[in-house]
């Protein structure tokens, strides 16, 4: 398995590198390249601030996550953080998966689809830099589990870790929280985010191994 990229150019050059199809040409990325070149210059119009986190082309503003771009094999896909406060005047945002609680995402399944949207996408994007601005954030529901900021980035940056993550009991989720809580750094719980991963795909809780 390739290491993740930290380069967000190797993103649009070569992939992500989470799997053994990193820089081939039957890299996801490499199928919707167009598309997601056309996503970036968006992004970048609105002023926002490119990054890569979770080995993902991420865009940020006001010190805040905006939105991250993804490619899959059937699809490619901007995502937007704090997805709850969205407003989705055009009906265009679909849940990850099953299990996602609020529509994040705009889907594409055709790279010309991107310029043709481009004046919803900048308003989209622009709602959610407002909310940035204000520091406006989401309400957080009562009956859920309290997760940490990292784990919430990551499960929104990675629709399939989300769907697992979101399919496992209650008491398996807990025990991730309370085991990423003990971190005394933003840093290493990211970092154990990364570790955990495999494990959440498999259906695991922190301490079952």
């Amino acid at each position: 398995m390739p290491p993740m990229i930290t380069d967000i150019e190797d993103y649009f050059t070569k992939g992500c590198g989470r799997c053994e199809r990193f820089a081939t040409p039957d890299c996801s990325t490499r199928r919707w390249i167009s598309g997601l070149d056309d996503l970036r210059a968006i992004c970048l119009e609105a002023g926002l601030v490119e990054s890569v986190k979770w080995a993902h082309p991420c865009y940020e503003h006001a010190r805040r996550n905006i939105a991250i771009i993804g490619a899959l094999r059937g699809d490619f896909r901007l995502s937007f953080f704090n997805a709850a406060l969205m407003t989705d005047p055009e009906g265009i945002l679909e849940k990850q998966g099953a299990s996602t609680q609020h529509p994040d995402m705009i889907r594409f399944v055709d790279t010309a689809a991107v310029l043709r949207m481009k004046p919803v996408i900048l308003a989209y994007l622009r709602e959610a830099m407002g909310y940035a601005e204000a520091g406006v954030r989401p309400p957080k529901d009562s009956t859920a589990i309290e997760l940490p900021d990292e784990l919430v980035e990551a499960l929104d940056a990675d629709p399939e870790l989300a769907e697992a993550f979101h399919l496992l009991t209650p008491g398996r989720q807990r025990s991730y929280v309370i085991n990423l809580n003990a971190a005394k750094t933003s840093a290493t719980r990211t970092s154990r985010i990364l570790k955990f991963r495999a494990r959440i795909l498999e259906g695991r809780g922190a301490t079952e191994y």
